[in-house]
């Protein structure tokens, strides 16, 4: 059966065909190696870029990401005998509007961290954008940290348990 449905493919390729076999159906390769980096450096092939990110442009008097992500961790390890309303609740003001919305609905009781153990350590990303790492007493807590609108909010939730 398999030996007929080989025949019929090459059977229908060969009809499709303009019957010319000499075509190639690659481009052929030149032999001549082509080098990328500077052979005189020994970075092979590692990218960097020596300014550090720029900090996001808050306004003044807002709270600093340290405390918005400790406020936030500390909102989201409160799960314990509460509602999923009062649980969403209590992570809101520190988070931004999509994050929220993914949040909308959860179930605290799957939430698997019960305290916070730890201050947050900032991790800068890119511009006007950090990682706040924080430890709970279960495993780690990163928090992509953004400020839109001159204020600094959560945008984003990894969970790595310990």
């Amino acid at each position: 059966m398999i030996v007929l449905l080989v025949l019929a493919v090459v059977g229908i390729g060969r009809l499709l065909s303009d019957g010319d076999d000499s075509g190639q159906l690659l481009d052929p390769v030149t032999p001549d190696a082509t080098v990328s980096v500077d052979p005189s450096k020994d970075n092979d092939s590692v990218v960097q870029n020596d300014e550090p990110p720029k900090p996001a442009k808050t306004s003044r008097g807002t709270a600093a990401p340290e405390a918005v992500a400790y406020a936030f961790a500390s909102a989201w390890v409160d799960h314990e005998g509460v509602s999923a309303e009062k649980w969403h609740d209590g992570i809101v003001p520190n988070a931004t509007e999509d994050l929220a919305d993914e949040l909308d609905g959860v179930d605290p009781a799957g939430i698997p961290a019960d305290r916070v153990v730890g201050r947050p350590e900032l991790v800068p990303v890119g511009d006007g954008i950090t990682d706040a790492v924080v430890t709970t007493d279960s495993g780690t807590l990163t928090l992509r940290m953004v400020a839109p609108d001159g204020r600094w909010l959560v945008d984003g939730i990894d969970w790595k348990r310990s």
